[in-house]
């Protein structure tokens, strides 16, 4: 990517592009309506709490890197806001889902990408899932990285790389990061009942030495 996106840039144009998608007829949208779009509890991770300043600084950087347009619809004196990532990169409805859905959810496995795309877009299969996914990584530049297979798990997960790839390996390293971590306070825990067994020990065998002696 020759422009790198924050995270709140992220949001702002996932948000327009699912809404143009899954409700054309209240698309472009006012700066009120994109704010409870970046706010949602549902089909966002992570759930953010956005005010109308910071989505409104948002937009002007989105605008200053031509990702983002103003515009008045007929009979409306508010302010709106369209996405124009499509002049920027040929991308087909598919991939637009597949882009929006990972924008807006973070990394995803095959089955989870196709599950939450059902409201932009219909997928025949999880191979023509991949295949999109894969479309994406071979765009130029690539829109799209799949992250190293974490611990345990049997299916590696895709993200996005709009904000550049060191971002997107950060949910790698984050979730080794995680495990480490807890591992690390199971162990202390494990030790410190240890401690504590072994002094218990060492009381009873004191009881029993002093009860021996009195016998």
């Amino acid at each position: 990517m020759d422009m790198v996106l924050d995270d709140v840039e992220v949001r702002i144009l996932g948000c327009l592009i699912e809404k143009e998608m899954t409700t054309p007829e209240y698309y472009p949208l006012s700066l009120n309506a994109l704010v409870n779009a970046c706010n949602q509890k549902s089909n966002r991770t992570p759930v953010v709490s956005y005010d109308d300043s910071t989505v409104n600084q948002g937009l002007d950087r989105l605008l200053g890197k031509k990702l983002v347009l103003k515009t008045f619809t007929a009979g409306s004196r508010v302010q709106k806001y369209l996405h124009t990532l499509l002049d920027k990169f040929d991308l087909s409805r598919q991939e637009l889902a597949v882009l929006c859905n990972l924008m807006l959810r973070g990394p995803e496995t095959i089955g989870e990408t196709r599950s939450h795309t059902e409201r932009m877009t219909a997928f025949e299969s999880l191979e023509e899932v991949e295949q999109t996914l894969n479309g994406l990584m071979e765009h130029d530049p690539a829109l799209v990285m799949i992250l190293p297979r974490e611990p345990g798990k049997k299916e590696s997960r895709y993200f996005h790389m709009l904000a550049g790839p060191e971002y997107a390996e950060t949910f790698s390293a984050g979730k080794a990061d995680e495990l480490t971590a807890g591992m690390a306070g199971r162990i202390a825990r494990l030790e410190e009942e240890m401690a504590t067994l072994r002094g218990e020990i060492d009381g009873l065998r004191q009881t029993l030495d002093e009860l021996k002696q009195q016998n």
